[in-house]
């Protein structure tokens, strides 16, 4: 498949009356995801996804990745097409998440249809997750200096996108250093916070969209919380679709 580009308009922030609007320029890289991908536009977008069911472990390791169980993981992989290493965050963090936001309802399925759509679960630009869940190389978007994009000024002086003259989106799942900085959590039990991390910028990404949707369990918090990440309707459509046809790969 050849590299394709896509220009998403993203709206990633914390919900303390902010809303950044960024607009990011995503390369695609060749997906490992093709034979779902041949499917994705045929029909109507489903309007929401219910959660997927996901097998825990019986002996939980540390940190998101070790919460899933491994068989479940090696089969789920394999018939959706997403990286094990991917996998065992999204997967993990839908196992602990209600741990602290009971009532939020997060699918695995969801956050890895939003890790394909920002970053081609960390593989974009031909990078690669490594074991301790790191993306390599980092990922950042454009940076977002108004000229072909939205104007988001510097908030973080460069320590967190690299840039100090804008913002701009970083990591696996394309946060922009105001929302990491409002959402930054350890996912990996590395003691390290990272954005770059998918399992760090997963849980980071989870505690967002629930804040945002109140009950992923229904249309209506579902749709809420993804036009939250992306007021695109066509975000929301792409998104809707690859967490439908993961949660059917999966069965």
């Amino acid at each position: 498949m050849g590299t394709v580009g896509r220009v998403l308009l993203i709206v990633v922030a914390g919900l303390v009356g902010l809303a950044i609007i960024a607009l990011i320029v995503i390369l695609a890289a060749p997906n490992a995801v093709a034979p779902l991908k041949d499917t994705l536009g045929q029909g109507p977008a489903p309007r929401w996804v219910p959660p997927a069911p996901v097998t825990a472990a019986a002996s939980p390791g540390v940190g998101v990745a070790g919460q899933a169980d491994a068989t479940w993981i090696a089969t789920t992989a394999r018939r959706t097409g997403i990286p094990a290493r991917a996998l065992e965050a999204y997967a993990g963090v839908a196992i602990v998440n209600p741990r602290v936001q009971p009532a939020c309802g997060i699918g695995w399925n969801l956050l890895a249809a939003i890790g394909e759509v920002e970053s081609r679960q960390g593989t974009i630009f031909g990078g690669r997750i490594t074991a301790n869940g790191d993306a390599v190389p980092a990922i950042f978007g454009v940076t977002l200096d108004g000229v072909s994009t939205a104007h988001i000024p510097d908030s973080d002086g460069g320590a967190i996108d690299g840039d100090a003259t804008a913002d701009r989106a970083v990591g696996p799942m394309q946060l922009i250093p105001e929302a990491w900085r409002n959402w930054h959590v350890d996912g990996n039990g590395d003691g390290v916070e990272n954005p770059q991390n998918i399992d760090d910028s997963t849980m980071a990404a989870a505690h967002y969209l629930c804040r945002a949707g109140g009950n992923l369990g229904t249309e209506s918090g579902w749709r809420t919380a993804v036009l939250a990440y992306n007021s695109s309707d066509a975000y929301v459509d792409e998104v809707a679709r690859y967490a439908a046809a993961y949660a059917a790969s999966s069965k």
